[in-house]
């Protein structure tokens, strides 16, 4: 008896050191970006999204020309407007929107949609766009091999960076 106690001591003790093991480093761990008046003020907007990292790979494999892109990887990218702003003149109220992409070589159609929780863009919904707005693009000084998205207060733009790909969406405040 004593010998199916300490069995089953051991075997309950090797259950609960196993559960503790935590999940490894996502591959394309999550970031946010922020738009402030200044490093103290509260945010009027920020972008949550997942950077995939190039990692030899192509660009265009992973954002292909003229199809809608989640903006990052695994869940579509987030935007939450805590301020009224307006991007490619169409004014955005406060909320949380997703947005999207579709690459093209000269430029990127940036999409804001009105769908939330979205995993990647299996399940876009074009009837719930509430915009598209063309982001003019221009060639990288260096690689990107992380994606990255940047909200810059002084040029009033939001740019995404990618490879040797940098894209500018304008806003106005």
């Amino acid at each position: 008896m004593k010998k199916i106690g300490f069995l089953l001591f051991f075997v309950l003790l090797g259950l609960g050191v196993s559960a503790q093991k935590f999940a490894g480093l996502d591959k394309s761990p999550m970031d946010l970006t922020m738009l402030r008046k200044d490093r103290n003020a509260k945010p009027i907007a920020k972008i949550f999204y997942s950077r995939p990292q190039l990692a030899g790979r192509k660009l265009a494999d992973l954002a292909p020309d003229g199809k809608v892109w989640r903006l990052g990887a695994n869940e579509a990218t987030e935007l939450i407007i805590n301020e009224p702003i307006k991007v490619g003149g169409t004014k955005l109220a406060a909320g949380s929107y997703t947005m999207y992409a579709v690459p093209s070589a000269s430029k990127w159609t940036i999409v804001i949609s009105k769908d939330t929780d979205v995993w990647g863009a299996y399940s876009y919904n074009e009837s719930n766009d509430i915009l598209r707005v063309d982001a003019p693009t221009m060639k990288a000084k260096e690689t990107i091999d992380a994606f990255s998205i940047d909200f810059n207060y002084g040029d009033k733009a939001i740019y995404f960076g990618w490879g040797d790909v940098i894209a500018k969406l304008p806003i106005e405040l």
